[in-house]
């Protein structure tokens, strides 16, 4: 038998995809109210792997992402997409997002992110939320999945997101301390 045990928390990064220069300005306080300060902005990042968001958004999307600096128990993804999808609504035009946010946790072993879009290989949290395992750490690297996005699958972003786990391993064990 198994014993129940709580996890080491995560660290919180939300991807920022908008072709629009002020989204930063307008979401960074809204996002710090609710999970604590941003220790670091890493973008603009170019995003041309996809123009599934160019109708809806416009065109010239970059990205950027938000570290959080406060660790965060790692049920609280659900709430984090929850939270990010009302900021998306309550920025619409005409009935359009002006910016997409997702939320995703990074642990030592993983990089998960959240969605409202069931898959196969996606694991349903509450509220119509589901966790998506995105990449995996593995032989001294996060690593994709045959389901991850090409946008999470590029060399860059892989550097990025284990530059941010160094971080995140450093906070750990400072609190274990």
């Amino acid at each position: 038998m198994s014993a129940p045990q709580i996890p080491e928390p995560a660290c919180l990064v939300i991807s920022v995809l908008s072709p629009r220069p002020d989204t930063l300005s307008i979401i960074t306080p809204a996002l710090q109210n609710e999970f604590g300060t941003v220790e670091d902005i890493i973008g603009p990042l170019g995003f041309d792997y996809t123009d599934y968001y160019d109708a809806e958004l416009g065109t010239g999307i970059v990205r950027s992402l938000l570290v959080f600096s406060e660790l965060i128990d790692r049920n609280r993804l659900c709430e984090a997409k929850l939270i990010t999808n009302n900021l998306e609504n309550l920025h619409m035009i005409n009935g359009a997002r002006t910016f997409n946010l997702d939320p995703g946790l990074m642990t030592m072993g993983n990089f998960v992110l959240a969605t409202g879009k069931n898959n196969a290989h996606r694991i349903y949290l509450d509220k119509g939320i589901f966790a998506d395992l995105t990449l995996i750490f593995r032989r001294g690297s996060f690593r994709p999945l045959e389901w991850t996005y090409p946008d999470y699958s590029d060399e860059n972003m892989l550097k990025i997101l284990n530059d941010i786990r160094e971080k995140y391993k450093c906070k750990l064990v400072a609190s274990s301390q």
